[in-house]
Parts: C-alpha cells; sequence; structure tokens
C-alpha cells in the first residue's frame, strides 16, 4: 500500500523535473542563431563545447567566450579575440553577423573585443532593443556610428574604443536617456561635441581622449552623476567648461586650452585625479588643489603656471603623484611633498635651493609679465596712468617672453630625451597596474552596477588600487594584534589608516605561475559590489617578489563593520533586547536588498550565496552589511571542493540559473527570518526544521500561540498582523519545494507591508533613542 500511494507522487515529482529541465533550455530559434555564429567563424576551437551539450546554457565561461541564459532566452554573450583564438575567415561577413544576433531579441550584454571585426558598424545593431551594454573595442570598424543605435532605449554603456570611426560625436545620442557610459577613446572623431549633452544627465562616464575633437566643451555641470571626463590628447579649448563639482577624474592632458583654470575647483571635493598637462593654460596656479581631500594624482607640466609655493601649504594624504614641471613657479617646495612614497617632480620652474633644475628667477618674472591676466578695464578707470604703464610694461615684457619662448622650446625637446635620467621613481616591492581612466571606464562598465550604485552606493568611497605601503602603514606591519581571522584561505586584518576610517584586509595567498591579470576580471566584479548594504571593496593591492613579475599575495580591503553581528543585537551578546519588532524587520528588508542586489545589481547575478545571519553585520548607524558572496577569491577555501560541498544542502543544488538559482537564497532568508521572529540562535536543520513547523502551526492557531514562539521581550511590541505577515514569508522561504518560494522581490513587498501595518496598528512603540530606525524605511 505504501508503494502504491507514493508511486503517483514520485511520479509528479519526476515531471516537474522533467519540465523544469525543459524549460532552462535555450529557444529552438535562438540555439540554431549560436550554431550559426560557429559556422561564420568557420569552427573555432575555442566553440568546441558547442557538440557536447544540448543545452547550450550550460557551458561553462571562459576568458574568451561567455554566454548566460535566463529562462529559455540569451541575455548576455562575449566574445574576445585578444589571444587570437577567434581568427575571422577569408570571407567572413560582419553584416551577417550582426543580422544572426538579431535572433537574441532578449540580449542584454553584447561584448565584441578584437575580433579584427571591419567596415562601417551595421544598422541591423538597432534590432537589439534590450541592449543595455555595448563593447565593441578593438576592431576595424569605420565610418559613422549609425543612427539606429538611437533605437537602443535601454543602453546604459556604449564603449567603441580603438577603431577608425570619423565623423562627430553625434547629437542624437541624448535621446539615450539611460547611459551611463559612453567611451569612443583613440578613432578618429572630428567637430566639436554636440551642446545637446550638457542634458545628458545619467552620464558617469565620458571618455574622448585620443581624437581629433576641438571648440570649446558644452556645459556639462547638471551632469551631476559625471565621475569620469578623460579627454586627452583632442584639441579642446581655450576655454574651461562649467562641470559638475562631483568628478572623481579630470584628465585634459595634451589640448589646446588657453586660459586660467576656475577657482571653482577648489570645492570639487571628490576629484582624485586631476590632469591638465601640456596646455597652454597660463595664471595663477591653484594651490587648493594640492590640498583637495581624495586627490591623489595631480598634473599641472607644460603649462605657465605662475605663483609661489610656501614651505607650509598643506597637501592631501593620499597625494601619491605630483608633477608641475615646466612652468613659472617660485618660493619653496611645500613640506608636504617631501616624502619617500610619493613621486614628485617639479624641475625647470624657477624654486629656491631644489635638486631638480630650476631657471633663473628673472626668467619667471619675465614670463608671468607675458602671460599675466589683467583685471576688467572698468576695474582700473580711477587709476588709468598705472593701467597704462602697465601695458606698456607688459609688450616690452611679451617680446621678452617672446623671445624666450623660442628658447623654452628647445629646452622642452631636450628635456624630454633627459627625463627618465633626470628623476629616477622610487623602488617598491608593491605591484600595482597602470591605473588611468580606463581602468574607472571598466569598473563602471556593468550596466546595471551603474543604475543601483547611482542610487544606493553614493556614501561609499570610490574603489582603488592601494600601495603596499599603505596597508602596511594601518596594520602596523600586518601585526597578529590586527589579525581578525585566520584560515588556510585567508587571513583577515582590521587596517586603520591615517584619517581614522576602519577598513577590512583580506591577505589572500595565490599560485605564483598566474600573472597579476589572470585575477584582473575577478576583482573587476568584486570592485562592483558597491551597495549600501554589503560590505563593499574599497580596493586591491598586489604584492610581488623585488626579482619575479608572478603574483605572491593579493590584498582586498573592505569596509568594517563595527557593530559587530546583527546576531548580537538580537539572541545574545553584549547587545540583547536592544532591537524592537520594526527594527527586526527593517533588518530584514535591508538583507532582502542587499541579495537583491547580488542577485541583478550587476551582470552576471552573484547567486548560491549561503548567507547565514552570522555573515549580517553592522555599520556604524546600524545599517546590515552583507558580509558573504559566491565570487571567487572571497569564498572560504577558495572555492576548493570541500567548500562546494558545503554549499549544497537540504534544500537543493545551489548550482542552478536564473529563478532557480535565485530560491536558493531566498531560502537562507527564511532562516534568518526564524533568527528574529524568535530571538535565538538557529544552528542546524533540524532546528530550521522544528521551529519552522511550530510556526506554521501557530499560523492556524490563536494570537496567544503566535506570540509564544515570539522572543518574550517583543510579545508586547508588535501587532498581530504584522506578525501574521513575517511568519507567513518565513514559512514561504523555506518551502522544500524552490518553486514554491518567493522571489526576493516577493519577500521585499512583504516585510514593506509588514511594517506599514506595523506602523497603524494600535500597538504605538518608542524606538530606542540610542538605536534609530535606518532610513531604508523610505523606499
Amino acid at each position: 500500500m505504501a508503494k502504491q500511494a507514493f508511486s503517483p507522487f514520485l511520479l509528479v515529482l519526476v515531471m516537474i523535473s522533467i519540465s523544469i529541465h525543459h524549460s532552462a533550455q535555450l529557444q529552438y530559434t535562438q540555439s540554431q542563431a549560436l550554431f550559426r555564429v560557429q559556422k561564420l567563424f568557420h569552427y573555432p576551437p575555442a566553440l568546441s563545447s558547442f557538440y557536447k551539450t544540448t543545452d547550450l546554457c550550460n557551458i561553462d565561461p571562459t576568458p574568451s567566450f561567455t554566454l548566460v541564459c535566463y529562462e529559455d532566452s540569451l541575455t548576455q554573450l562575449q566574445i574576445n579575440g585578444q589571444d587570437g583564438i577567434f581568427p575571422l575567415p577569408q570571407q567572413f561577413s560582419t553584416f551577417d553577423f550582426f543580422s544572426t544576433l538579431s535572433a537574441f531579441s532578449s540580449l542584454r550584454v553584447l561584448s565584441l573585443v578584437s575580433l579584427g571585426l571591419g567596415g562601417p558598424i551595421p544598422n541591423v545593431v538597432g534590432n537589439l532593443s534590450s541592449l543595455e551594454i555595448l563593447n565593441m573595442s578593438s576592431n576595424s570598424f569605420y565610418g559613422a556610428i549609425p543612427e539606429e543605435v538611437s533605437h537602443l532605449k535601454n543602453l546604459q554603456t556604449l564603449i567603441i574604443d580603438h577603431n577608425r570611426l570619423v565623423g562627430q560625436v553625434p547629437s542624437w545620442l541624448h535621446s539615450l536617456s539611460l547611459l551611463a557610459v559612453l567611451s569612443l577613446r583613440n578613432n578618429s572623431l572630428n567637430g566639436s561635441l554636440p551642446s545637446t549633452f550638457s542634458s545628458m544627465e545619467s552620464l558617469r562616464v565620458l571618455a574622448l581622449s585620443g581624437n581629433g575633437l576641438s571648440g570649446d566643451i558644452p556645459d556639462l555641470h547638471n551632469l551631476t552623476y559625471l565621475q569620469v571626463l578623460d579627454l586627452e590628447n583632442n584639441h579642446f579649448g581655450p576655454r574651461f567648461p562649467n562641470l559638475s563639482t562631483r568628478l572623481v577624474s579630470l584628465n585634459f592632458r595634451r589640448n589646446k586650452f588657453a586660459l586660467g583654470i576656475p577657482e571653482k575647483l577648489r570645492s570639487f571635493y571628490q576629484l582624485q585625479k586631476f590632469d591638465v598637462s601640456l596646455n597652454g593654460f597660463v595664471g595663477p596656479f591653484l594651490t587648493p588643489l594640492m590640498s583637495l581631500p581624495s586627490m591623489r594624482y595631480l598634473d599641472i607640466s607644460g603649462n605657465k603656471f605662475t605663483g609661489m609655493l610656501l614651505q607650509n601649504m598643506s597637501c592631501s594624504p593620499e597625494l601619491a603623484f605630483v608633477n608641475i614641471s615646466y612652468n613659472l613657479l617660485k618660493g619653496d617646495l611645500p613640506a608636504c611633498l617631501r616624502s619617500e612614497f610619493k613621486v614628485v617632480l617639479y624641475s625647470k620652474n624657477c624654486l629656491k635651493n631644489e635638486d631638480q633644475e630650476q631657471r633663473p628667477l628673472v626668467f619667471c618674472h619675465n614670463e608671468a609679465l607675458a602671460v599675466d591676466v589683467l583685471p576688467p578695464q572698468r576695474k582700473q578707470e580711477k587709476r588709468s596712468s598705472k593701467a597704462k604703464a602697465a601695458f606698456v610694461f607688459g609688450v616690452v615684457g611679451g617680446v621678452v617672453g617672446a623671445a624666450t619662448a623660442m628658447a623654452l622650446l628647445f629646452f622642452l625637446a631636450f628635456m624630454r630625451l633627459q627625463r627618465k635620467s633626470e628623476v629616477k621613481p622610487p623602488t617598491a616591492r608593491s605591484k600595482t597596474e597602470k591605473v588611468s581612466t580606463v581602468c574607472n571606464v571598466k569598473l563602471l562598465s556593468d550596466a546595471r552596477y551603474i543604475s543601483q550604485t547611482m542610487k544606493m552606493g553614493a556614501s561609499i568611497p570610490a574603489y582603488r588600487t592601494f600601495a603596499l605601503e599603505e596597508l602596511k602603514n594601518a596594520t602596523n606591519n600586518f601585526d597578529n594584534s590586527c589579525l581578525l581571522e585566520d584560515s588556510s584561505h585567508c587571513q583577515i586584518y582590521k587596517g586603520r589608516p591615517a584619517d581614522g576610517t576602519l577598513f577590512a584586509v583580506r591577505s589572500i595567498k595565490m599560485a605564483k605561475r598566474h600573472s597579476s591579470q589572470y585575477y584582473m576580471p575577478i576583482i573587476e566584479r568584486i570592485s562592483k559590489l558597491r551597495h549600501e548594504n554589503l560590505l563593499s571593496a574599497l580596493g586591491h593591492c598586489f604584492e610581488c617578489y623585488p626579482d619575479d613579475s608572478s603574483v605572491c599575495r593579493i590584498y582586498l580591503v573592505f569596509e568594517f563593520a563595527v557593530n559587530g553581528m546583527l546576531r548580537d543585537q538580537i539572541s545574545g551578546g553584549h547587545f540583547r533586547k536592544t532591537f524592537s519588532w520594526t527594527q527586526r524587520i527593517v533588518a530584514a528588508m535591508e538583507i532582502v536588498k542587499g541579495i537583491q542586489f547580488l542577485h541583478t545589481g550587476i551582470v552576471p547575478g552573484v547567486y548560491s550565496n549561503n548567507m547565514k545571519i552570522t555573515d549580517v553585520q553592522l555599520n556604524h548607524d546600524l545599517h546590515i552589511k552583507l558580509s558573504k558572496y559566491n565570487l571567487p577569491l572571497l569564498l572560504e577555501d577558495n572555492g576548493s571542493a570541500s567548500s562546494r560541498v558545503r554549499l549544497a544542502r537540504s534544500k537543493g543544488s545551489n548550482y542552478m540559473r536564473g529563478k532557480d538559482n535565485e530560491k536558493s537564497d531566498v531560502y537562507e532568508i527564511g532562516v534568518i527570518l526564524l533568527e528574529l521572529i524568535a530571538g535565538r540562535p538557529v544552528t542546524s536543520n533540524d532546528e530550521v526544521r522544528l521551529l519552522k513547523d511550530l510556526v506554521q502551526v501557530s499560523l492556524s492557531a490563536d494570537n496567544g500561540a503566535r506570540r509564544s514562539i515570539v522572543d518574550h521581550t517583543l510579545q508586547k511590541d508588535c501587532s498581530d498582523e504584522s506578525l501574521r505577515i513575517m511568519m507567513d514569508i518565513c514559512i514561504r522561504c523555506l518551502s522544500e519545494e524552490q518553486s514554491n518560494r518567493p522571489s526576493v522581490e516577493d519577500v521585499l513587498w512583504n516585510l514593506q507591508f509588514a511594517t506599514q501595518v506595523q506602523d497603524s496598528s494600535r500597538h504605538d512603540f518608542q524606538f530606542d533613542q540610542e538605536l534609530p530606525v535606518p532610513s531604508s524605511l523610505e523606499l
């Protein structure tokens, strides 16, 4: 009898399993399109995996080929031919290739890098209406950007670097209202920037270096999200543009700017890189730029900046590179620039008693007279005689200055050949990759990451590369007194830099056979985890042996949660009985928001995070910070087999895609909700099942039965309706069948509703004044 009763149930499970597997298959038309792509490339070995599976969505990603599916549609396609593994056949048709891609109507990410694609960009690219990221760098496209790109209304990232594009930058780009990253570096574009750029308010990265663009830059002060502006090696000028004060990186190197820089720049407190070298700037150098709190890289060389430097001038503690060479500066080199940890170039000025070669003081005096910016005439009317004298003196000085300028040109040509021997940069054991705005473009190139961080990550410091000496100083040379955790995989240290802001440093020993470039794609993914409810990455550092370029250690720097674990606030520890019922709901909401970002905030999403309440930490404002992500370098034991086994729990496999993959993390949310409700640790699967059964029975019982399960300190604090909603969503999250578990969005909606019900109930309560409810209640 038992067997007869069980067989139909088993048959249903088998049918469900078959239907789920079938739904994960790619649509037939899209599968055929992928085989067509394989044929167009003449069946390269890099696509040999097509023969080994009937489910193309299960093909393991490689550095050269990645595809990602959601349900039965292709959403991401990346082909990288940098290593020459995708040689184009002689009769390859770029138009046929893009026509084939039109079959992928749900494609959101398309990256075609270093494939040798040539000819005009096919206008059929406008048929990919779901695209959010389009990267066609390092090919041989020529001609203008087709206007059909304007049909891609969801586009957030457009990168076409290192091609042969010509013509003007299209004025219709402003119609792409979501565009956050525009990078057209190293092409042959000309003309001026269209005035419509003033209205591109979503723009975060504008990189147009290495073109032939000219004229004045439009007014960009309304672009309040703009962080990276890279216009190097063009012909822009002569006026300095009106910019937003939130810029992080500004690169105007090698252009035609010929006037002064505005006083407004002293309020650019987030500025980290400022490069206006090799222009024709004149007038006083704005010395407060050196003391901007975030400034790390300052280059004003090759201009005619004037002014007096003083020894007691202040500098930003972040300042690591300064080049003020070939200007007209006088006085003394500021003491804050005399550090072995800084690279400082200051030759060919008129500074006193300095090692690097200086000019005679009279040279800077005469040149300054030639470039001095006179005040408006109306302010000089009362002193007309002095103005005339100054004018005559200026003309004479200008003649002298012109002659001296010719000599300066010869000096410049000569000294460029000798600059390397003139100043030798200090040796360092720390190996850092070449940091430029290109790196920033990579960090911002994920469209979902951009859209989320614009709203939710504004308070997190910009991601950067750390110097090894910075980390040593912050951790007392990695002393045991700073050691927080020690395992076979890594050590975690608490760091306290000079500004007193705490951070955590993960020291990970890596295989020497891999170079730093091997780990850069992983680090780029980690750098995108920037959200107010994640312990976000702040930067990294590679440490190498002096005589070997192979990586020895990677240091990953993260935010530090000063208020410990959430568990201590609700189920024991020093902070017992601190969190109220509403604060617990809000904490659950912030946990779900963090997981939601991991799923949808970057591409591809991060699933199967095996989140536990011990991975939920609190910052100084008692906001939630999640510290567990399913990414290489961050997994326990570095993703070993034993670690992967621990991820497979009774709830089912964590290595499924799409919605099934999401439901693994929903189960973990349910376990955390159990502990928030009961107010005691839940440390085993048996405890989870027992407490789940109690909650489920109490849902159909009376109010008293439900309150008997709740933390006794909160029994008078929570309304019955709010408690019922919390219990119901908790039970649904813990369903044995993944298909019965709610989505992350559904969980968040129910938690929001629970707070509304609680606020409108008759059970009024007062929040602890020392522990205010986090502002995330305002959704």
